[in-house]
């Protein structure tokens, strides 16, 4: 198990970047007040390390969030994404613009090629890479990459992904695919590690909660962390922000960590990176 100590951690990619394993997700936070007020309070609570992506359409108020607090933005880890109908060498050179452009930052910690579109996503990665060298990005990653996109990927790529975002959660575990990312140095990532919220909805890990006296969401998350595995839920409650980062002063045994990992139903709740059409 890789050293867990508290919310301003990290895990160190294969480049040496240090990525804090534990942030905030803005998916379908709106643009305006709602982003920067769950920025705001995370910085708040201790997080380091804030995702979106141009599809969020959000940028521009993640940007002015994180410009007008009083964290250094040397100590903010800052993700996001090409868009598929950007993809291609050129229009994700153009597309990385327009985000720096909403972003107004000056640079970006770790730029992922969002989903891997057919045809396009080795040019794309390219794009990506030509980006790291130019030293507009400290990190590069893919999103939703099976093993065999990863393969083809690999098979041109001057330089392996350093980080996989993944859907993940206990109901799909993808075993093989982290162990595959973990034999390349690839670090992996959850999205979605509430399965869009439907954990709530599920009683199997109510046991654990009472037994650690914690959350159903904490324990989700300390197992994502135990498991290696880099986590961003996304919340916009303030609440939820501070409680969803209550997860450093317990462990879950290697029993329940075991448990947890044979409920995988290898069930989605979001897209599948084989079949998508958008």
């Amino acid at each position: 198990m890789k050293n867990i100590t508290d919310i301003k951690g990290t895990f160190k990619l294969h480049n040496g970047v240090e990525m804090p394993y534990f942030g905030l997700g803005v998916y379908l936070s709106d643009n305006d007040q709602e982003v920067v007020d769950a920025i705001q309070w995370a910085l708040e609570a201790g997080y380091r390390h804030i995702d979106t992506a141009s599809i969020y359409k959000n940028e521009e108020g993640v940007g002015r969030a994180i410009r007008n607090n009083n964290v250094s933005r040397e100590d903010i880890f800052v993700v996001s994404k090409v868009w598929n109908s950007d993809q291609g060498y050129e229009s994700t050179l153009k597309a990385f613009d327009k985000s720096m452009q909403r972003l107004q930052l000056d640079y970006i910690d770790l730029y992922l090629v969002h989903w891997p579109v057919r045809g396009k996503y080795t040019e794309t990665w390219k794009a990506l890479e030509k980006l790291y060298k130019d030293g507009h990005v400290k990190a590069i990653g893919v999103s939703n990459f099976m093993q065999h996109h990863l393969e083809t990927l690999m098979e041109t790529s001057e330089i392996t992904p350093m980080v996989n975002q993944m859907e993940f959660h206990p109901y799909l575990v993808q075993q093989d695919l982290i162990d595959f990312c973990n034999t390349h140095k690839i670090q992996y990532e959850a999205w979605s590690p509430m399965m869009q919220g439907k954990i709530f909805e599920l009683s199997i890990l109510d046991d654990l909660a009472k037994k650690y006296n914690k959350t159903v969401a904490q324990i989700v998350l300390r197992w994502n962390l135990q498991k290696g595995v880099i986590t961003i839920p996304k919340s916009s409650k303030k609440q939820r922000i501070i409680s969803n980062a209550d997860l450093f002063d317990f462990e879950l045994s290697k029993k329940d960590m075991n448990y947890i990992d044979s409920l995988d139903k290898n069930q989605r709740t979001g897209p599948d990176p084989d079949n998508f059409n958008f």
